[in-house]
């Protein structure tokens, strides 16, 4: 009953009219040859095994769960399986380099594919998730011979890799971890602690695992200056048929959503592992895994979002409850019998439009970010390269949390809809709603979010690389001024909007040098206000896109009403997000501890 269906006309125009990536592929000489027509047979690939393998897999992966005896642990009947289809494809190489044995394609194609991923099938997409960033931490900081061992199967999907981060004691503050490695005399290191919560840290779906641990060298420096990255295999030996290495999953989690993945309790005893990057640089080494993470962390949000929209609107469209009170809108047929659908509701349809808005939104912000990285690192001109990876690190905390955040929030819009109904395992929507939750936590939490792009991305530098992006995306507003009335009114309000987010952002840097707290206080508004405001940006393109050929194209219609309604319908929180920041400076008391 409940299905998943990839939106290529959609997708299509984000990368091809909004995006305009082929123009930037052409200057990019490792993207030069790559097509229309390619990307289209990419996606369309993409979309059958997001489709047809993934998506039936997901309830049962559900219901099953993992299970844990003696150490190992046995995955969903289904998931070995998919497994082995998704490599035999391919599509672990996508984006990784030639050279490595990968495909070379732009990241923007990876995360187009891992959007389809996580609304067709959460849990199981946890376990590559992970993988590329591994392969960028270990190409960017591992010796000769680790890459010579590793990457070729990590590239190929052969084997699979984990990100051991939290301790017990050690959640959001890795300063605080405990984990000790010692130097040996072959120049590998001894590791020894415990990690928690490791995703996919014991499976059944390769036979080797790499992790990649975060642990303190002796008399190392106290707190997150003194952390170091290591490597540590499940088994030992280059082709990972050696011994056990002294890695060991002691449990694995019961959870209130995604069943099907694996979240471990991993114990690591005098586990051999070897040092990436520099000593004491660990976090630094880390952030290159943890900032392509966190993007894909968003991207399960909007694929939540959109797996939540997609189901609702046809069970409103198949349900029918109550006569309707008022004529339906032009166009639409009247309605005979006792009954008609719920999407003829004026409240079902407003609640499905909203989720619509901000869904198309999100794709377009997402897929931007993706080819930003792309640029970031490919494109010929330095200038580009590094206002690319300005732009994608503010980004970057603004579509992981809010993007987790809306899909939580829009998938339980979306179980509203089916009512009693929706609260029942029958439907399915009930566990996207439990799936959703978890990504607003993990690959730091969406408070830790908020204060990243406000204290270390705006206070830090007076907002100035944030006001260059939005001078950047002004642009859009200026152009759009020679279109109809329709899109300049959305411009005007853009140009207002982008004006109000300098002015509260000049705001937000005085106040939080007169006071340390408040940045911290208003963290999570400042980041909607301006997740909001980058929203409008996008679909104010949209619309300009779109209005030429809005009279004889019905996508192209629906567009320029969807952008329309985003600006009279959803953008208003925006005043409510200037108001809670200018009332920030107000004192916040102190608490006491419950007895």
């Amino acid at each position: 009953m409940w299905r998943y269906s990839a939106p290529l006309r959609e997708m299509q125009f984000v990368i091809d009219e909004w995006v305009g990536a082929a123009r930037d592929w052409r200057e990019i000489p490792a993207f030069a040859s790559l097509d229309g027509d390619s990307v289209r047979d990419i996606l369309a690939e993409a979309a059958r095994f997001a489709e047809d393998v993934l998506a039936p897999a997901n309830a049962t992966g559900d219901r099953e769960g993992c299970h844990w005896n003696a150490g190992q642990v046995s995955t969903p009947t289904p998931f070995p399986a998919v497994y082995r289809q998704f490599c035999d494809a391919g599509w672990p190489t996508i984006a990784c380099a030639e050279e490595d044995g990968g495909q070379g394609l732009p990241q923007l194609l990876n995360a187009v594919f891992y959007e389809m991923c996580y609304a067709a099938n959460h849990a199981w997409a946890m376990y590559p998730g992970l993988a590329h960033g591994a392969y960028e931490c270990i190409r960017n900081h591992g010796t000769d011979a680790l890459k010579a061992t590793y990457l070729p199967k990590v590239v190929s999907g052969e084997w699979l890799a984990t990100m051991c981060l939290s301790e017990p004691h050690a959640g959001s503050d890795l300063g605080l971890i405990k984990t000790q490695a010692v130097e040996g005399p072959d120049g590998g290191y001894a590791l020894t602690g415990t990690k928690i919560f490791i995703s996919g840290g014991e499976h059944d779906l390769t036979p080797n695992i790499v992790h990649l641990v975060l642990a303190r060298l002796p008399y190392a420096p106290a707190g997150s200056r003194g952390i170091s990255l290591f490597l540590v295999p499940k088994r030992l030996g280059a082709d990972g048929a050696g011994p056990v290495n002294g890695v060991y999953c002691d449990g694995i989690e019961r959870k209130m959503g995604i069943n099907g993945s694996a979240t471990c309790v991993m114990r690591f005893d005098a586990a051999q592992g070897w040092l990436l990057g520099e000593p004491n640089r660990g976090l630094a080494a880390m952030f290159v895994m943890m900032n392509s993470a966190r993007l894909y962390v968003g991207m399960q949000g909007l694929g939540h979002a959109e797996a939540a929209y997609q189901n609702a609107y046809r069970y409103a469209a198949e349900r029918k409850q109550m006569r309707l009170t008022t004529p339906p809108p032009a166009g639409m047929a009247t309605p005979t019998g006792p009954a008609v659908p719920i999407l003829m509701h004026p409240g079902i349809r407003r609640s499905l439009m909203q989720m619509k808005v901000v869904i198309e939104a999100e794709r377009a912000m997402a897929y931007w970010a993706a080819h930003l990285l792309d640029l970031a690192e490919h494109h010929p001109s330095e200038t580009r390269r590094r206002e690319s990876h300005d732009h994608v690190s503010l980004l970057t905390p603004i579509i992981k949390a809010m993007y987790t955040d809306n899909g939580f929030k829009l998938a339980s819009q979306a179980l509203q809809i089916w009512g009693g109904y929706g609260y029942l395992e029958d439907y399915g929507v009930e566990q996207t709603v439990r799936d959703s939750r978890i990504a607003m936590i993990y690959e730091g939490t969406n408070d830790v979010q908020a204060i990243d792009l406000v204290v270390r991305k705006v206070v830090v530098d007076g907002g100035a690389k944030l006001k260059s992006l939005l001078v950047h995306l002004s642009a859009e507003s200026v152009q759009a001024q020679e279109c109809g009335h329709r899109v300049q009114r959305l411009a005007q309000r853009l140009h207002q909007l982008h004006a109000e987010i300098v002015q509260i952002t000049d705001f937000v840097s005085e106040s939080a040098a007169l006071d340390p707290e408040f940045p911290l206080k208003v963290g999570g508004d400042f980041l909607r206000l301006v997740g909001l405001g980058l929203m409008a940006s996008f679909w104010c393109r949209a619309a300009r896109v779109c209005e030429p050929r809005a009279t004889d194209d019905r996508f192209s219609q629906e567009k320029l009403s969807s952008a329309e309604y985003f600006f009279d319908s959803v953008l208003p929180e925006t005043n409510y997000r200037l108001e809670l920041l200018r009332a920030g400076r107000c004192t916040l008391p102190w608490m006491d501890a419950p007895l």
